[in-house]
């Protein structure tokens, strides 16, 4: 039951953003304007904010195994610390993402200057924003997988470098979301 909950609330966001996506579109004549300056602010928001809380969960599930086998076997301090510390990258990717969309809108420009930004490019800002960090969310399963990673290594530490294989896969999601995003930014005109 609470599964279909979400579902029919996750539904009823993208049917929002999908309605709103119309208005906009439905609104666009082309001129740029500092109007649609916070759709690049929710879609820098949505970049790093979904993108890290997914690092967060994912650096806790690895940090929780990483403790356990520190405490029982210090030296494998380092070894234990580079798999816990891979969850992190996807929020970069937000960062990053982030970033890139404020110096496309002109919003780092300093100097006072206006930001001028098209309906088309505040409401890609949003969609842009929402694919990096929804596959920003494979931190999690990345966590897991370190986390596993981690309590093999406490048992032989040999095992490190193909923990870490192991560990980098879900995160080919994460650079997909960012590659596609980048790709997008240029179409639009952002980059």
């Amino acid at each position: 039951m609470k599964k279909m909950r979400k579902a029919a609330i996750i539904a009823m966001l993208v049917l929002a953003m999908f309605a709103l996506s119309a208005n906009v579109a439905s609104a666009q004549n082309g001129e740029a304007s500092s109007e649609y300056t916070p759709l690049i602010i929710l879609g820098c928001a949505l970049a790093i904010g979904i993108a890290g809380i997914g690092s967060a969960i994912g650096l806790a599930l690895a940090g929780s195994s990483a403790v356990a086998v520190t405490a029982e076997k210090p030296d494998l301090f380092s070894k234990c610390l580079i798999l816990q510390v891979l969850p992190m990258t996807q929020s970069v990717y937000g960062l990053l993402t982030a970033i890139l969309l404020m110096m496309g809108a002109g919003l780092l420009a300093g100097g006072g200057q206006e930001p001028a930004v098209t309906a088309l490019q505040g409401m890609g800002a949003i969609w842009i924003g929402l694919a990096v960090g929804l596959t920003g969310t494979s931190a999690i399963n990345q966590g897991m997988v370190a986390s596993s990673s981690i309590s093999a290594v406490g048992r032989n530490p040999d095992v490190a470098s193909r923990g870490i294989i192991f560990t980098v896969m879900p995160e080919t999601i994460a650079i997909f979301g960012l590659l596609v995003g980048i790709l997008l930014m240029v179409g639009l005109g952002l980059l």
